[in-house]
């Protein structure tokens, strides 16, 4: 083999999902090569590490020809190394690969001691006081960050060939610190519970390489945990106990004889409950003793239908909202005067503020233009006039800012009332409930079942529960289907909506949303705010997408791309999320000189790029499906700076698997949102996500115009699937056994 030695100027390619690169290298001598171009660099491809501009590497393989790139060396083993010339320690330095040492200090540090530079930085950090200024603060802060870096490259040695990326290795090390590499050799599952991005594939990849047996009772209840997660990443909060066991086993590639002994052992362990949970349309058993189940021996089905394994969190969510419900339902409520009747409400509008009033939960439900908001009004009215305090919450940051500026109310997220405090949970809880008499929810068909349990905790006896939502919607992002299961069990008092207003009636998208709802195509014809651009391919629908946002919205409405929401059915493929946010990447915030950027977990991120959080982080006060748009990019410090709405948030590199490009999402993350334009890609290839209640919430994000780009048969595969995909959960069972 060849080999070649060098720093990475830079990267040109990276697939996350296998590792496959393609660089650009400079040699760290100068030799004479056909694959040497004009600049002094060489093309090197092959499946490598997550490098970064700046690292030293020493390749070996086999310089190729390739027909339309020229000459590139072919990469069999990549060992990433220390630079062994002033110019490659230069380089290095200066690269930004070591937190807190830009170009001009490398230069500095490196003017001062050459060739032992690295020598200096590794055992005499103390001389780096030498360097005008760099004092002692500095100095151990560069020493630190030396040693992460190189405790991290140790990591790598090891993980490199399980397709553990770098900044996984990072956030491995910071988990675990010097503990690190002994974690991953001696417990490599314990990666895929500690630690967020790891998932069991990766840390079985690794067990498997260290010869853990394939039936080795760890990785079964490894595995048995993974597919639980799995299920519920779905939305399921439960899952039968036959489907989970022949899941589970497929995974592993074991017989199901281990199965029922590794349940056992969960369940000791009280990692996994069980419940037996009715078959449709089964008598409903007592729930007598029902603390005490999914302690023990697990049984099979019974006679009453089938066992159901919960992950235990998700158990004492299900069984304590219930609960919750039941008690908030049954306390005795407040004396509400009933307010006079409103000429402005129609009959259903004043039913809806009667209820919340007179009873401690209720539902409201409607469709877009049928006036929910103008009955929260009406009840906020009413509660103004009693001097009675009430709060206005939603699970989504979007949500709530809309829901405030349409009722001149302060609203806020329910974790933002529910004040987190990441080491206690939250401020207001059980033992410290909500000083207030009414709580009103909006959105609520986005409440999960998690966060559903955290609110009903924090409310005390007498509060009246005000749940407001369109159950038409898809469901939540998070596990459960807590408004429908409200509504489905019957227990709680329900207010539905069905006239639509004169003045939504004008508005084609509202007409078109209740359209899709009852099972008719959409009219686009003579309509100003609803619009369909034909397109039966997926690459065709991209190359549409790409133009009505970069420039037919923005030259016919005088509208600016940052208004305008693409909103895909589907991650994969030409039309879906991924390939859109590259696309329209390349357009909207395309690559410059002047502009740094950084490639991280397979996306390159830039200043101004649009970004969405993807799970909930109580530290920086930022949650799954809040949108922001990158600030500033620190190259030197490791940071990356998102404004949420005027809030900027520090994320660290390592951390930005947290984020995701936003110039598309999907439409279950959209959920909550609401934006001037919404731009929605539908083509038959997106034939397994075409459902109507998707499409029916794609087009209802949109406030001032809807733009389809697809076919019209994609439209309608839509319109027709009214098969809501099921979920298992069992809070509507609870919620009509407790007595």
């Amino acid at each position: 083999m060849d080999t070649l030695t060098g720093s990475i100027e830079r990267v040109t390619f990276y697939n996350p999902e296998n590792g496959y690169s393609v660089v650009r290298v400079h040699p760290e001598r100068l030799i004479r090569h056909p694959g040497i171009g004009r600049d002094g660099l060489a093309t090197a491809v092959g499946n490598l590490p997550e490098l970064a501009a700046g690292e030293h590497v020493r390749l070996q393989g086999n310089w190729v020809s390739h027909s339309k790139h020229g000459m590139q060396f072919q990469v069999e083993f990549c060992e990433q190394t220390m630079p062994a010339t002033v110019a490659g320690i230069r380089r290095y330095l200066g690269s930004g690969l070591i937190r807190g040492i830009g170009a001009r200090l490398a230069d500095r540090i490196v003017a001062a001691f050459g060739a032992q530079t690295l020598e200096v930085i590794e055992n005499q950090v103390a001389r780096l006081r030498e360097v005008p200024d760099i004092g002692p603060v500095r100095s151990a802060r560069i020493a630190a960050a030396w040693q992460e870096q190189k405790q991290v490259k140790e990591i790598m040695l090891f993980l490199h060939s399980h397709g553990v990326s770098t900044n996984l290795a990072i956030k491995i090390y910071k988990q675990y610190g010097d503990e690190a590499l002994a974690v991953v050799k001696n417990d490599p599952y314990r990666l895929a519970r500690d630690i967020y991005g790891v998932g069991f594939k990766t840390a079985d990849k690794i067990a498997q390489a260290l010869g853990l047996p394939t039936d080795h009772p760890s990785r079964v209840e490894a595995g048995i945990i993974y597919t639980l997660n799995e299920m519920t990443d779905n939305g399921n909060v439960y899952a039968p106990r036959e489907l989970l066991a022949e899941r589970a086993a497929g995974l592993l590639g074991v017989g199901g004889e281990l199965i029922p002994p590794a349940l056992d052992r969960l369940a000791q362990d009280d990692r996994v409950r069980a419940d037996v949970i009715p078959f449709p349309l089964s008598p409903i058993p007592s729930l007598e003793g029902k603390g005490d189940r999914g302690k023990g021996v697990m049984e099979s089905a019974t006679p009453y239908g089938q066992q159901a394994i919960y992950l235990t969190p998700l158990y004492l969510c299900e069984t304590g909202v219930a609960e919750r419900l039941h008690r908030l339902a049954d306390a005795r409520s407040l004396p509400y005067a009933l307010p006079l009747p409103d000429p402005q409400l129609s009959t259903e509008q004043q039913s809806a503020v009667a209820t919340a009033l007179s009873h401690s939960v209720s539902v409201l439900t409607g469709g877009p233009g049928t006036g929910k908001t103008t009955a929260i009004r009406a009840l906020i009215a009413a509660m103004d006039t009693a001097r009675r305090p009430f709060a206005l919450a939603s699970p989504t940051g979007r949500a709530a800012k809309r829901l405030s500026e349409a009722t001149g109310h302060p609203a806020s997220t329910i974790h933002r009332l529910l004040g987190p405090s990441p080491s206690e949970g939250f401020k207001f809880n059980a033992q410290n409930p909500l000083p207030v008499d009414l709580l009103v929810v909006d959105e609520a068909s986005m409440l999960d079942l998690s966060l559903a349990n955290h609110l009903l905790k924090a409310l005390k006896p007498g509060t009246h529960l005000l749940l407001v939502g369109d159950v038409d919607q898809l469901p939540s992002v998070g596990a459960g289907d807590v408004l429908r299961d409200v509504i489905a069990s019957g227990t709680t008092p329900l207010t539905r909506l069905s006239v639509i207003f004169r003045q939504a009636a004008g508005s084609h998208i509202i007409t078109n949303a209740h359209r899709i709802n009852k099972g008719e195509m959409p009219i686009f014809e003579g309509a100003s705010d609803f619009f369909l651009f034909p397109a039966d391919a997926p690459e065709d629908a991209a190359q549409w997408v790409n133009d009505v946002v970069c420039n037919r919205i923005p030259q016919k409405f005088g509208l600016s791309p940052r208004e305008i929401q693409v909103l895909a059915p589907m991650y994969r493929g030409p039309a879906g999320v991924h390939a859109l946010n590259q696309r329209l990447q390349e357009t909207l915030n395309p690559a410059s000189p002047l502009k740094p950027e950084k490639l991280l977990y397979g996306q390159i991120f830039r200043p101004g790029d649009r970004v969405m959080q993807t799970q909930n982080n109580y530290d920086k006060d930022v949650y799954n499906g809040d949108i922001g748009s990158i600030l500033a990019l620190d190259p030197i410090e490791h940071a990356l700076m998102v404004d949420f709405d005027g809030r900027q948030v520090t994320y660290d590199w390592s951390e930005c698997d947290q984020i995701v490009l936003a110039y598309a999402v999907s439409v279950h993350k959209s959920q909550g949102s609401e934006f001037p334009v919404v731009v929605v890609p539908l083509v038959t290839a997106h034939y397994m996500m075409l459902q109507r209640n998707l499409l029916y919430t794609a087009i209802t994000r949109a406030k001032r115009l809807c733009v389809l780009v697809g076919s019209r048969k994609a439209i309608g595969i839509a319109v027709k699937n009214n098969k809501v995909a099921h979920r298992y959960t069992a809070l509507d069972w609870r919620l009509r056994v407790i007595k």
